[in-house]
């Protein structure tokens, strides 16, 4: 798809009439019954396509989960609610005022606005639901984590649909999203399955010009996590180039109020709370050495990895971040939508550009789900066999790769 400005109207529906001079589209083999003809139940089928898939792909990744937190005699529960899972739900069960002291930072300390370094969205969302009688913090934070990754991926099977032109792409896209390397963390109290539902959404609305959609789900976003700072640059930049070539105003203008409005409320009253302007990012700077330095640390990492005897994990991170930036090299050639080659550009700058813990880079990658659309795209072009062998090939490991992060290495989240 081109990136001219033309690039993020919607498409023109196909009507199925073709004139004398006009070319037929020619329709991918895998799901290609899905593009035409589909009677009402076949229809239905397609519309609860993507959270089937979706949902079925997460169970397989739990059962692979629990298949090596036995393993390493280790509990399921205790696993789902892990690392940042536990700061999680100390602030949905108590407050950031009430969490257990015991509760350090990445460097083993803790000061009175170490809890601050975690967004509330997420903690809010979970505290809410665990408001339903007989459902517990972990049960409920699970249960947000699982419904927010189904709303992900309808918005993924629509963006598929839009940018590869068929619903294979979409159900592929879905497939590969919920396979990613450290997807488990999309069935943990984690906040990455809220974060990634809002950015889909606000770049369908980005793509489909829904200005509204775009601003309000940018501003959600950034109650949620830092990375929404990309989300914002995207989504502003989008409203401005509609303003000055499309002639748009008011849609993009709410938009361009809208995005940021979350963000910067929460920075703003932890800069309260420090009593420093930039008190977030010092703190996150103090606890967990987060900085960013230009991909200095990445790129030792990467090198010392494939020069050295490191463990498998480090192996695998190193050609997984290695892995990413291919990808990002062919959303360019594929000339992807530039609002989402901007934003899976913008989320590996943030991640890989940042020092800190190399082992949580893989999870910090999963919001640049564009990345994965050259591939839906790619395995959707080959035939049913291939395409379904190779996804299989790759849920087993991204389902492998999430459970041994998790339960055979000290420090992957």
């Amino acid at each position: 798809m081109a990136t001219s400005p033309g690039a993020i109207e919607p498409q023109r529906r196909n009507t199925g009439e073709t004139g004398r001079n006009q070319p037929k589209r020619s329709v991918p083999p895998l799901f290609a019954r899905l593009s035409s003809g589909l009677s009402d139940q076949h229809r239905a089928v397609a519309a609860l396509g993507p959270g089937v898939v979706y949902l079925a792909i997460r169970v397989f990744g739990l059962l692979v989960l629990s298949w090596l937190s036995a393993a390493n005699d280790e509990s399921l529960a205790d696993n789902l609610g892990a690392w940042d899972g536990e700061w999680y739900l100390e602030i949905a069960e108590h407050g950031y005022g009430g969490v257990d002291p015991s509760m350090v930072d990445g460097f083993g300390n803790r000061y009175p606005e170490t809890p601050l370094a975690f967004f509330p969205g997420y903690p809010l969302l979970v505290r809410l639901v665990a408001l339903i009688p007989g459902v517990n913090m972990i049960g409920a934070a699970i249960a947000v984590s699982l419904a927010c990754g189904v709303v992900a991926a309808y918005g993924l099977a629509r963006l598929g649909r839009r940018v590869g032109g068929s619903h294979g792409v979409g159900l592929l896209l879905v497939a590969l999203f919920a396979a990613a390397p450290m997807s488990v963390v999309l069935s943990m109290a984690y906040s990455e399955a809220l974060f990634c539902a809002l950015s889909i959404w606000a770049l369908v609305g980005v793509i489909e010009r829904n200005w509204l959609l775009a601003g309000l789900c940018c501003a959600a976003a950034g109650l949620v996590r830092p990375t929404a700072a990309a989300l914002i640059g995207v989504v502003g930049l989008a409203a401005l180039v509609a303003i000055a070539r499309r002639r748009e105003l008011w849609g993009p203008l709410l938009a361009i109020v809208l995005a940021p409005a979350g963000m910067l409320l929460y920075v703003g009253w932890v800069g309260l709370q420090t009593g420093k302007p930039g008190g977030y990012f010092a703190l996150q700077q103090r606890g967990w050495s987060s900085a960013f330095d230009g991909g200095v640390a990445t790129s030792k990492f990467v090198v010392e990895t494939l020069t050295s005897d490191k463990s498998v994990l480090e192996t695998f991170t190193a050609w997984i971040v290695l892995a990413a930036l291919v990808l990002l090299v062919l959303c360019v050639r594929h000339r992807m939508p530039w609002p989402l080659v901007v934003f899976a550009a913008a989320v590996l700058v943030l991640d890989l550009g940042s020092d800190g813990l190399m082992y949580s880079k893989v999870r910090l990658m999963l919001p640049a789900f564009p990345l994965l659309i050259p591939v839906a795209i790619g395995l959707a072009r080959r035939r049913p066999t291939t395409a379904v062998c190779t996804t299989i090939l790759l849920v087993c490991f991204g389902s492998w790769f999430g459970a041994y992060s998790l339960t055979a290495w000290s420090y992957a989240m």
